[in-house]
């Protein structure tokens, strides 16, 4: 299949594609290159532009014969779309419908959506499911549940038919060393870990360590690179085959607390690591884990990387071998 991925050039989209090149398909990546790099490309059809310049759609469109679309390119800095919310809907929401225009326009109807836990804001249990209640905390949150309605307009009105996963927290690189997490600034933890054993960062802070959690520091659940692609993938074969749309959770279904995590990448590295005790972030939940039981038992979801020890030693070897 020609499998249009917005925003391949970045840290997902790039491992989308070096799995869709892997699957047989034809990936054509559009990327403004704002955040995301040529040099991680590991192959495809690279044409540089924005989602919301709609005379472009209209030609990538007609010249490659799209068969189905992969969006990555949302802007993700939670604290900036505070900031700076009209940015975030701009991109994330606006430029959206300039391309479910287009793809309405050149009868296209299937959509693979990049979104978010950050839509379900603080949980009123855990592990969270799909039917859990939306309430994002901040505008990136909810620049992600309004495409996610969006969508779901559009399936009733034009027939698009869509999946939108959910991530909770991306990790890990190819083990191939070739492509990994490449982003400025640098906002996740493993990366700022890694930094920091790398002498990157002089330290690296936990924010919070009074939760009511065994160590006191917040829990997160992890999810490897390349298993957050196999589910893109399962998503994509489910809908070219004609399956309704619908929405998944990808996360591994365990908690892990920074100090685990810090722990683990001091393992991993065998390096020491400096941390900084600060207060608390406003709107961080003490627990964030995923029940992803739909996606496992509906689409036979497996990931590989279920030991965040193994995830993280896919990021080490790729960020210390980094230039």
């Amino acid at each position: 299949m020609n499998v249009l991925v917005i925003g391949g050039a970045g840290y997902i989209g790039s491992h989308m594609v070096k799995r869709l090149l892997e699957a047989g398909h034809s990936p054509i990546i559009l990327d403004n290159l704002s955040n995301g790099h040529e040099e991680l490309l590991p192959g495809g059809k690279l044409i540089k532009g924005n989602i919301n310049d709609a005379a472009l759609l209209d030609v990538v469109f007609l010249s490659h014969k799209i068969d189905a679309v992969m969006h990555f390119a949302s802007f993700i800095e939670v604290g900036e779309s505070v900031t700076d919310p009209l940015k975030y809907y701009q991109n994330n929401v606006s430029a959206t419908i300039t391309l479910l225009h287009c793809m309405i326009r050149h009868d296209v109807r299937q959509f693979i959506f990049s979104s978010s836990a950050a839509v379900y804001g603080k949980p009123l249990y855990t592990p969270i499911d799909e039917n859990h209640q939306c309430n994002p905390l901040n505008p990136y949150g909810r620049t992600k549940l309004c495409v996610e309605k969006i969508l779901n307009d559009c399936d009733r009105a034009y027939g698009l038919r869509y999946m939108s996963l959910r991530y909770f927290n991306a990790a890990g690189a190819d083990p191939s060393g070739v492509i990994g997490e490449l982003h400025n600034p640098e906002s996740h933890l493993i990366p700022l870990i890694l930094y920091a054993a790398l002498g990157k960062r002089k330290d690296i802070k936990i924010f919070g360590s009074d939760y009511e959690t065994p160590d006191g520091t917040c829990l997160r659940d992890y999810i490897h690179i390349n298993d957050l692609a196999s589910a893109h993938l399962l998503a994509l074969q489910r809908l070219m085959d004609g399956g309704k749309s619908s929405i998944y959770n990808l996360g591994n279904s365990k908690g892990y607390s920074v100090r685990e995590v810090i722990n683990l990448a001091e393992s991993v590295s065998g390096k020491k690591i400096n941390v900084t005790e600060s207060a608390r972030r406003a709107g961080d939940p003490a627990i964030l884990i995923a029940d992803s039981r739909k996606v496992r038992n509906e689409l036979g979801w497996t990931p590989v990387y279920e030991d965040l020890s193994q995830i993280i030693e896919t990021a080490w070897n790729w960020h210390k071998n980094r230039p």
